[in-house]
């Protein structure tokens, strides 16, 4: 009988014949969101995300963790994208938001996404690259409303968790994908934030947590667990901020706040204010997790636009419980544990 641990990795390596479609958009009114919520993707996808919140719990950005070659080969692909950022200049407009060089900018992500994925890609895995792309193209925002929000920020974390189950990153990797990619990631979409100053996708002002970003608030208050001298009530505070942002993520992104705000904290991110209330950063991370789940996973103008394949299917999963810290928790990764 194989242990949890090995039947999650088990799982997550598909089979030579696995066959690869197109992912669609499947949740199209209101009343699909039950569909969603039973899907075998919503459990992969939670799982994903909490799987690699245990696995950077009180780990730096600068720790020395284990990374398999296709890391280092997806931030190079991040390098890659900012550069083109560089090769196209906002171009001169009267409008304070939405700079049209952002289409230019994306339209040379969908025409090179195929290409520049084969390259962090062994052979053997060209064939995952029609599906998993079009996570890719999500992943940094629309471009005919030139947005960015939480939603395309999932797709670029469902584009992470793709690549654990055909493969490419093993389960060693999980703390090197948060601290390693997704932070380059972060970096990047900040980059083109403010470069073609993009409007917030369905903000909802100063009661949101952030205009932009959600999950690393959760994955770095984990990072924050148990450390010896920073509380919440800390991340408040000018000095600290300025010390840490660059070994905690969570830091990283009150910087970026405090950089693109004007007025007093309190006015500008009451929600975050609240939280540097909070008496731990066990139950700042708990209380994240609530919330992501109640107010990103749980809207419909969220999720009618999720695509969904065969590695993030729309299919109901097994009535089995999402287990803490699993990579997945549908029919596949649950069956043979013990």
């Amino acid at each position: 009988m194989s242990t949890s641990k090995e039947s999650v990795k088990e799982s997550s390596v598909l089979p030579d014949d696995h066959e690869f479609i197109i992912p669609k958009k499947s949740i199209k009114v209101p009343a699909d969101m039950n569909v969603w919520m039973k899907s075998e993707a919503y459990f992969e996808y939670l799982g994903f995300i909490l799987a690699l919140n245990d696995s950077v719990q009180g780990k730096a950005l600068n720790v020395d963790c284990f990374q398999s070659p296709a890391i280092d080969n997806v931030v190079g692909m991040l390098n890659e994208f900012d550069e083109w950022i560089t090769q196209i200049p906002p171009t001169e407009q009267p409008q304070r938001f939405g700079n049209k060089s952002f289409k230019i900018w994306h339209e040379k992500l969908q025409q090179n996404g195929v290409t520049e994925l084969q390259k962090v890609l062994p052979e053997e895995l060209h064939r995952a690259v029609p599906e998993i792309v079009q996570y890719l193209y999500e992943s940094f925002g629309n471009p005919t409303r030139i947005d960015y929000g939480t939603g395309h920020e999932m797709a670029f974390l469902m584009f992470l968790c793709c690549m654990f189950k055909i493969g490419a990153f093993k389960q060693d990797d999980k703390a090197a994908v948060v601290v390693k990619i997704f932070n380059r990631y972060l970096e990047l979409v900040r980059r083109l934030q403010l470069t073609y100053r993009m409007e917030p996708a369905g903000s909802h002002g100063v009661w949101s947590l952030d205009d932009y970003q959600f999950v690393p608030f959760i994955w770095g208050s984990s990072q924050l667990i148990g450390h010896p001298r920073l509380e919440p009530r800390h991340f408040v505070e000018q000095d600290i901020v300025e010390t840490f942002s660059k070994q905690y993520m969570f830091l990283g992104c009150i910087e970026f706040i405090s950089k693109v705000k004007i007025g007093p904290f309190a006015e500008h991110s009451n929600q975050l204010w609240n939280v540097s209330a909070v008496s731990s950063w066990v139950k700042v991370n708990s209380g994240l997790i609530k919330m992501y789940r109640a107010e990103v996973l749980a809207k419909f103008p969220v999720i009618q636009h999720v695509l969904f394949g065969s590695l993030l299917s729309i299919k109901p999963a097994c009535a089995a419980p999402l287990r803490k810290g699993s990579l997945g928790s549908t029919c596949a990764s649950t069956a043979t544990t013990t």
